[in-house]
């Protein structure tokens, strides 16, 4: 069973969508791996701060079927698609990883760019996945952060009750 890595996001009402979001991942499977809670400034675009973080679950759901059931919780939770990739949004959710594999088609590539673009996302992926390697790189995920220039992103972790049970 490929085990997947999710980034989630929000910069309105981050707190409720953040928690609304993990809620239904739970629902949906069960266990969730969960990061810590960074904080970090809208990124192309002027806007409130965001909360981010990573989730890591296993499923044999498809590529596709995972990408309609991330879609339709962010729509569930008051998502507009309105000023394109670089807006204030309430949830956004997006599929990092599956498993170890390469997929580039109708649009989407994983391993997403975004793992090697942004702090907010490499770096809680390096937390819960340190050892693992990206697919495409070969690298480790820690090996990839402790390259990382940091003083191109302000990140910083959050005091976050996420509301679920410890993962045993």
């Amino acid at each position: 069973m490929p085990r997947i890595w999710i980034s989630l996001g929000s910069n309105i009402e981050r707190e409720h969508n953040i928690r609304a979001a993990l809620h239904d991942l739970q629902a949906e499977f069960g266990s969730l791996l969960v990061s810590k809670i960074y904080e970090s400034e809208a990124v192309g675009f002027s806007g409130d701060a965001f909360y981010n973080l990573v989730v890591g679950v296993d499923t044999e759901r498809s590529v596709d079927e995972l990408v309609q059931l991330f879609r339709a919780i962010e729509s569930a939770h008051g998502r507009t698609r309105e000023g394109g990739g670089f807006a204030s949004r309430t949830l956004d959710i997006d599929l990092l990883t599956y498993g170890d594999q390469i997929i580039d088609r109708d649009g989407l590539h994983l391993p997403r760019d975004e793992i090697t673009c942004y702090a907010f996302v490499l770096l809680p992926l390096s937390e819960l996945a340190g050892e693992s390697r990206h697919p495409e790189s070969g690298q480790s995920y820690r090996e990839l952060w402790e390259q990382f220039d940091r003083t191109s992103q302000r990140l910083w972790s959050v005091p976050f009750d996420t509301g679920l049970p410890p993962v045993a």
